[in-house]
């Protein structure tokens, strides 16, 4: 008997600490971020209580199309911490994703959070790649209402595969997901990964990795 309760408790102890692997539960109601605190805490200091109002848990915009006049061809419009204070310590945010035709969410990691993409216009084609040895791609076409999730950490995309402009809400299992696009963090490093590396690496020759390090 004593060893069935020493085993339960290590596998009651083991869901703890999964528990606490990401963002903790709240100790009290709200912890409205207070962007003028120099504290440094892992996350943001709250506000006095007192001065909260309706504003701090309102954020107006999503409504408006994200310009999309750059190279990817797709704007991301966060709703995180930074725009919505009364977010801090309830582990959520969300983005709005505009596409033009054919543009892309180019292949990017969030660290600290999975995200679950809902598309409120248009067709996309998503997909998210599993960790080594076999990096399986795992991919579909999404069309208006579908819906499709990205687990933590992986490396995934999306791209409008229609003639018309697309639109996504994702929502996000952190306050502040962090954002890691796989291009820029390899050709766009300061300072730079030395190029011989990353040529043996992508196994190519050095002198494409030096233009791909100039367009970053």
């Amino acid at each position: 008997m004593a060893k069935h309760v020493i085993v339960l408790s290590l596998v009651a102890l083991s869901f703890g600490f999964l528990a606490f692997a990401f963002e903790p539960s709240p100790l009290q109601d709200f912890c409205v971020a207070d962007s003028t605190s120099s504290a440094r805490v892992n996350g943001q200091a709250c506000k006095d209580p007192g001065s909260v109002t309706a504003n701090d848990f309102s954020f107006s915009g999503l409504h408006l199309p994200g310009n999309t006049s750059n190279p990817n061809g797709s704007r991301v419009t966060p709703v995180s911490v930074a725009q919505l204070p009364g977010l801090n310590t309830l582990g959520i945010s969300l983005v709005r994703i505009d596409y033009a035709p054919w543009g892309i969410n180019p292949p990017h990691t969030h660290p600290r959070a999975t995200e679950i993409l809902t598309v409120i216009e248009g067709s996309l084609q998503v997909g998210f790649v599993t960790s080594n040895p076999n990096n399986a791609q795992i991919t579909n076409t999404l069309h208006k209402g579908d819906v499709f999730v990205f687990p933590v950490g992986l490396v995934h995309f999306q791209r409008n595969v229609g003639t018309g402009n697309a639109v996504a809400i994702a929502a996000l299992s952190s306050q502040n997901p962090g954002v890691i696009t796989i291009a820029n963090a390899v050709f766009g490093s300061k300072p730079e990964i030395s190029g011989d590396i990353l040529a043996k690496a992508f196994q190519m020759d050095k002198s494409v990795v030096n233009q791909l390090q100039a367009k970053f």
